[in-house]
């Protein structure tokens, strides 16, 4: 059978973002969109009622009669889909647990760690999942997540400090190499700053803004990067380590995620200069989401591996 009348699902939302705000710009914002792509949103979906929802004014917006009552069926309507979704997104079972880190983390440090959890918690049944972006996360989608954060605050999530910090230039050991040799450098002396300024970065195009970039690096070191500086661009940090590792340039590597490609080889400390934001990896868990077992085991087997004051 089919529904009818159906409004158009985006309306809604704009409109309930609409309605909370009572700004068309704000409710904009959070649902990254252009103000006048909500006002037409509201626009249809009042054409669709045929009733006006909001009376507009100079600077300021009004609900109807009409616009309150309907705020509240749909705001009711729109819980009660999230909560079904998050549902069927997340099984509540005591032994099961969904981990949420990035790319570079879940690759280079969560996967040569994760077979030592397993091992101690057999038969827990563990779920991981990659965001790059912590902003990109739904609370509804994970137990608990591994992310960098500037500071330990972060709406909606609790927060527990986990890796600290230290970011510096890594590359393959021949690289490294020829990079003494054009240099004139001894056999154990790293690379400075400057030298930096002329070898092939690899960058990664951020999809969380905190992160240390190249250009945060080198002002770390009162050196300022030129716009004719070489440099490859990726959205994806292990392929620009695997670009490191196959000698195509030098890329920042993060202590303690980055380390087991330096201790298996394939990669080298390319200099001693280091920056750090001051932040740090933590662990975070949604505030509305209950701890199960598996949760509470996980956190405290990170805690006890994690090197939170080296």
């Amino acid at each position: 059978m089919r529904m009818s009348p159906l409004p158009p699902l985006n309306a809604l939302i704009a409109f309930e973002a609409a309605v909370r705000h009572m700004s068309f710009t704000r409710a904009a914002v959070e649902l990254n969109l252009s103000q006048s792509a909500v006002s037409r949103q509201i626009v249809h979906l009042e054409q669709f009622l045929g009733r006006k929802l909001f009376i507009r004014e100079q600077r300021q917006l009004t609900l109807t009669r009409a616009g309150e009552t309907y705020a509240l069926q749909v705001r009711s309507i729109l819980d009660d889909c999230v909560n079904a979704t998050a549902e069927v997104m997340k099984s509540t079972g005591e032994n099961e647990l969904t981990v949420a880190c990035t790319a570079g983390v879940a690759q280079f440090w969560m996967a040569p760690r994760l077979g030592d959890f397993r091992r101690q918690y057999p038969n827990f049944k563990l779920r991981l999942i990659v965001r790059d972006g912590v902003t990109s996360l739904s609370s509804f989608e994970f137990d608990i997540g591994l992310y960098y954060l500037k500071q330990a605050a972060l709406p909606g999530f609790e927060t527990t400090y986990a890796i600290p910090e230290k970011v510096f230039p890594v590359c393959a050991p021949a690289y490294l190499a020829a990079c003494r040799e054009r240099y004139g450098l001894g056999e154990h002396q790293k690379l400075e700053p400057e030298h930096l300024l002329q070898e092939t970065l690899l960058t990664l195009e951020d999809a969380q803004s905190l992160w240390i970039s190249w250009r945060d690096w080198f002002r770390y070191h009162d050196v300022t990067i030129s716009p004719a500086t070489q440099a490859v661009i990726f959205n994806h940090y292990p392929t620009l380590v695997e670009m490191a590792v196959f000698e195509q340039g030098i890329v920042l590597g993060w202590r303690h995620v980055i380390d087991s490609q330096i201790e298996r080889g394939r990669l080298v400390v390319a200099s001693n200069h280091w920056a750090s934001h001051g932040g740090g990896y933590y662990l975070i868990t949604p505030d509305e989401r209950r701890e199960n077992v598996a949760t509470r085991c996980f956190k405290r087997w990170l805690l006890e591996i994690s090197p939170q004051g080296e």
